[in-house]
């Protein structure tokens, strides 16, 4: 087996010395192989976190389960937030009798175009993407709609095609955060965003320039850093203290960033949130589980999941035409923590 490549019923069979056909009836719980061999079984994939393809199956036996089956990419796992909204999309799906058949893009191009390609061959019945973050090319989208497969796209729009989507709002929520750190004596905000090819960077950019601008603060672009994950934030952020004018506060573009900011500044001896103020954006777990905890803008992924499959059914079934843009909105509210004063 390659490294890192998805582990097969082909391994298993190979690394237990037993055929393939025993394999696929242990997991499927087959009365024709002994409870103790099953166990074996299962606890060996398990371990090699093997799960079996039940949505491949039903294409394989199943003519229409095809027009049943929803095509999700997923940018990365790391972030709370993609599993909050993948949580919404899973329980909308089920609840009008879809499945889901979820496809990590892992931030790239190349493989976002070749799950494109995968999802058009299995036929499923549409997509809900949120786009990498290297994307610049959008034919893999296009190709699905000329195909008349709807897309719906969630936090990580597309502008190159016209497709629905659905977003929370990133500038408001920017905006009223970073109005929040002015109003509690903040006046150097620093700001940690994504690559500004992304709209939800565009738009927290804009909220953040904006918020400072209205209290009469100038925008500084000493202040502004591209960083969007805890590690990046480690490095990054003992150099902005170089120097007499350092930051008094961040703001972070999602919760992982925000708090690799908290354990560096209170490494360098700096007091939050007395010294340094600190937002994020996101209100996931560990916004709760870091010292202090963290004040962050709530983004309600499940609610952005849900109403990604709610338009594509709709699409689906006929309710709402596929070429109908869709532009949905969900609110966002800063949840106040320990970080800021």
């Amino acid at each position: 087996m390659k490294e890192n490549a998805p582990m097969t019923m082909k391994d298993i069979a190979r690394e237990l010395g037993i055929s393939v056909a025993t394999v696929s009836r242990a997991l499927k719980d087959s009365p024709r192989i002994s409870e103790e061999r099953r166990r074996v079984i299962q606890q060996f994939a398990r371990e090699h976190n093997f799960y079996p393809n039940v949505i491949g199956e039903a294409l394989r036996h199943s003519r229409v389960a095809s027009s049943k089956i929803i095509g999700v990419i997923v940018p990365e796992f790391t972030h709370y937030y993609f599993s909050s909204i993948l949580t919404g999309i899973e329980e909308a799906a089920m609840a009008h009798g879809y499945y889901i058949m979820v496809a990590l893009s892992n931030e790239q191009y190349e493989r976002e175009a070749r799950i494109c390609e995968m999802f058009h061959r299995q036929k499923v019945c549409g997509v809900i993407v949120s786009q990498a973050k290297d994307t610049r090319q959008y034919d893999h989208f296009q190709k699905l709609l000329d195909s008349q497969i709807p897309i719906v796209f969630y936090d990580r729009i597309c502008t190159g095609v016209n497709a629905s989507r659905v977003v929370v709002d990133d500038y408001m929520g920017a905006f009223n955060a970073v109005t929040y750190l002015i109003e509690t004596g903040c006046r150097r905000i620093a700001f940690y965003g994504s690559p500004m090819q992304l709209e939800i960077s565009k738009n927290r950019f804009n909220g953040y320039k904006d918020a400072l601008l209205k209290r009469g603060l100038p925008f500084d672009e000493q202040l502004m850093r591209i960083c969007d994950n805890r590690q990046d934030a480690e490095l990054i952020t003992p150099d902005m203290f170089d120097g007499d004018r350092y930051p008094d506060a961040f703001f972070a573009v999602n919760d992982d960033t925000a708090i690799g900011i908290l354990y560096t500044v209170k490494r360098m001896g700096l007091r939050v949130p007395e010294d340094i103020s600190i937002c994020g954006f996101t209100n996931g777990q560990r916004a709760v589980a870091c010292d202090p905890m963290l004040t962050t803008v709530e983004q309600r992924g499940k609610r952005v999941g849900e109403e990604a499959a709610e338009i594509l059914i709709d699409k689906v079934e006929g309710r709402s035409p596929i070429e109908k843009v869709e532009k949905r909105i969900v609110r966002t509210r800063l949840i106040i923590r320990g970080t800021t004063r």
